[in-house]
């Protein structure tokens, strides 16, 4: 993709729980109200932090998905709950997943990632994603998020 960002780095962390180099997205190249595409390079990082000996799983794949939704649902939030802290959210579940390589690191290209929201409401939500490297699909599925889940269980 050689759209500009609309997010940097700096931005999605801003809008994520996550810090340092568990921030692995680098831009957000297009967003709307049910869909957003980032770009990631940190896949070749060797000290990149889901990494096992210098080597990442393409199952990890779903936590760069999984960042991008947490951003897409920043960038829904309303305006006034941008001062706030990013909400909190964990995988319920992911279903459907397909992973079409055995490792992320040793791909070229900087990844594209895509998550469309399906349905859901304030407390969860259902995305479908996949993950790219050019036109080639490394792994697609969908995936349950709960958010706020300590509110959850007053």
């Amino acid at each position: 993709m050689t759209e500009p960002a609309q997010l940097n780095r700096d931005e999605i962390a801003a809008r994520i729980p996550h810090a340092g180099r568990m921030v692995l997205l680098d831009a957000v190249v297009e967003w709307d109200e049910e869909r957003i595409v980032c770009i990631a390079t940190s896949h070749r990082d060797p000290h990149n932090p889901l990494a096992v000996r210098g080597r990442l799983s393409a199952i990890c794949a779903i936590e760069y998905a999984a960042q991008a939704m947490a951003v897409h649902g920043g960038l829904r939030a309303p305006a006034d709950a941008a001062a706030q802290r990013p909400r909190s959210g964990f995988l319920a579940s992911v279903r459907g997943v397909r992973i079409e390589v055995g490792r992320l690191d040793d791909i070229d290209d900087a990844l594209t990632i895509q998550a469309t929201r399906l349905s859901g409401d304030e407390t969860r939500v259902l995305y479908a994603f996949s993950v790219r490297a050019g036109e080639r699909n490394l792994v697609t599925g969908r995936a349950a998020v709960v958010l706020d889940a300590g509110a959850l269980m007053r």
